[in-house]
């Protein structure tokens, strides 16, 4: 056993349909009085459900919420926060709202409860993001560290399938890196390993059709409630474990406009194949997670869930590829594979036209 150092810290999880009425049950808990609500216009449903609940203690609103978190939204948010004089934030909805609250944590201190309406795993870190310009910045922090979590699958019901699938494949990217993370303890990549094979088969059943007949009302919600329970574990190696170039790639791309969840899934199968001859021990628990290599069956389940396989569907234009290059290389990730330009620009290629990925030597 080589030497390691486990420090896993989590929030409180409260996990199970019909749980968002908790919500003010969780805030008494923490002994406070006045709450900004965080909730995209999207998420309106369940925000004003809990805006209802939360009553008298509803101190203040930020219904602007957008993705990658630019810095003039944060810093709108922090000033609501401020003139409201809050004591809680709530946030509402997916890692873009997640990371709208952490942003004004970031800035006040304030402890954060969060509702995820995606499989995001923002909610389960201590890393937040802010854009300016063409630039994602990340970091770390614990203040920003949710402390609660509500996880309702009954509040997925209405996510859109592709939606669902990319952000399903976001957080099976988590799992993945986590499995080769140089920093990780024994317990991440066991944890890991259980969250690929959880996601891998709940998202296929998460975007059935259940009027095609593949799929029936009661095993649809079983399959949401899998999914969020993957998420959950992938959101959990995440915040502890070092993140490598898949991350990394998808927070430039981030910056320079692309969405999310979608570019995590467009990457996933590549940066995997790039990586796999350098971190065999890794490769091996996901192909068992997955049932066959595991490049291949992660591009399989990006195209079975309807989920994006290349970064030209997102718009990526054909000569940025040399562009996100120097951005990665600024500051090179700690990584399986060496990070160079020559590996960076043969994987772009990959991925911008979207092949099925065979390993990159």
């Amino acid at each position: 056993m080589r030497p390691f150092v486990h420090d896993l810290t989590s929030p409180r999880v409260v996990f199970g349909p019909g749980t968002l009425s908790q919500v003010p049950e969780e805030a008494d808990r923490l002994g406070v009085r006045r709450v900004l609500l965080v909730a995209g216009t999207r998420d309106g449903g369940p925000g004003e459900q809990v805006a209802r609940a939360l009553g008298e203690r509803l101190a203040g609103r930020v219904s602007e919420v957008v993705m990658h978190v630019p810095v003039a939204v944060a810093a709108r948010a922090v000033e609501a926060a401020r003139q409201a004089a809050t004591d809680l934030v709530v946030t509402v909805g997916g890692g873009s709202a997640t990371g709208l609250g952490k942003a004004v944590a970031l800035e006040t201190a304030l402890p954060v409860l969060a509702v995820p309406t995606t499989f995001a795993g923002s909610e389960l870190t201590p890393v937040w993001g802010l854009t300016e310009g063409d630039r994602k910045t990340t970091g770390r922090d614990p203040v920003v560290m949710p402390c609660v979590v509500v996880y309702d699958p009954d509040l997925l019901a209405s996510l859109p399938a592709d939606v669902a699938a990319a952000s399903g494949l976001n957080a099976l990217a988590h799992c993945i890196e986590a499995l080769y993370a140089p920093d990780a303890s024994p317990l991440v990549p066991v944890i890991a390993e259980e969250g690929v094979r959880v996601l891998a088969a709940a998202l296929p059943r998460v975007v059935a059709d259940p009027g095609a007949g593949d799929v029936r009302p009661g095993e649809l919600s079983d399959a949401r409630s899998d999914a969020l329970y993957g998420a959950w574990l992938g959101g959990t190696v995440l915040g502890a474990a070092t993140m490598g170039l898949h991350h990394k790639l998808a927070h430039v791309l981030g910056g320079l406009g692309l969405p999310h969840a979608q570019v995590h899934a467009a990457l996933l199968a590549y940066v995997t194949a790039v990586n796999a001859p350098f971190a065999p021990e890794a490769m091996a628990r996901a192909a068992r997670a997955l049932g066959a290599d595991p490049a291949g069956a992660l591009w399989d389940l990006a195209h079975a869930t309807g989920a994006p396989t290349s970064l030209a569907q997102l718009g990526l234009a054909p000569d940025a590829a040399g562009r996100v290059a120097d951005l990665v290389l600024e500051a090179p990730p700690v990584n399986p594979a060496p990070v160079d330009r020559e590996r960076l620009l043969a994987l772009l290629d990959s991925a911008q036209r979207g092949d099925r990925p065979a390993p990159i030597q």
